[in-house]
């Protein structure tokens, strides 16, 4: 059986659309034929999705969710093609299904583009630290230091950027996954434009409780 490489399933997936597991299945059934596992995802209906990526989404909703008895709140901006298609229940299950997961888990980023350049350039620089404080490190040759410096942006990613994150209710595929599914079931360009999250008292300077002026206040 020929091996299926991350970079085999990563070429797949830009090609198609299809989810991770699903382009990985797909090659092992193609005996690692990259055309021969297209043609499986089509006859599936999982490559679907990258035909309608450069589609205008220009309707959709902006959905909310409240969690924990109003402690945390989430707004979301879902876009897609139609006013048919966003009033439509598979659409809307899916805006709350990701406000749901912007409350669990708090997301920084929509997406890996909207990182800022300098947070990235910190997170390089403390995964170098890192790795420079290990002695057992000090003999990797550059290429492999850079491997994982980039295994742990990649990590960041994971951590905080919404569409890269696990999703809360099924951890097999992830939020983008999960949109890129929708794209090829409801036919149409579904976009995440924008979330916010609130959680009470958030940035409300709290004051401490001074207990040892407050036991001399009551003796004295």
């Amino acid at each position: 059986m020929a091996e299926i490489t991350a970079s085999a399933v990563k070429s797949l997936r830009e090609k198609t659309g299809a989810g991770m597991i699903d382009c990985k299945n797909a090659l092992v059934e193609a005996e690692g034929n990259e055309e021969k596992a297209v043609e499986i995802l089509r006859k599936k209906g999982m490559a679907t999705a990258s035909k309608k990526a450069g589609r205008i989404t220009a309707e959709g909703v902006v959905g909310s969710y409240i969690h924990m008895g109003g402690k945390v709140g989430v707004m979301v901006e879902i876009n897609c093609e139609s006013d048919f298609v966003a009033r439509g229940e598979e659409f809307q299950q899916l805006v709350k299904d990701v406000a749901m997961h912007i409350a669990a888990i708090d997301p920084r980023y929509v997406k890996r583009e909207d990182v800022p350049t300098d947070i990235l350039d910190k997170e390089r620089e403390i995964a170098l630290g890192k790795i420079q404080a290990d002695a057992k490190n000090a003999n990797k040759p550059q290429n492999v230091v850079d491997k994982i410096v980039e295994g742990g942006i990649n990590k960041f990613y994971e951590e905080n950027v919404l569409l890269e994150q696990p999703f809360v209710k099924d951890p097999s595929k992830t939020v983008g996954e999960l949109v890129t599914e929708k794209i090829s079931s409801i036919k149409e360009n579904i976009s995440v434009r924008r979330f916010t999250r609130y959680k009470m008292g958030e940035g409300i300077e709290r004051k401490a409780d001074d207990f040892a002026s407050e036991v001399a206040s009551m003796v004295g």
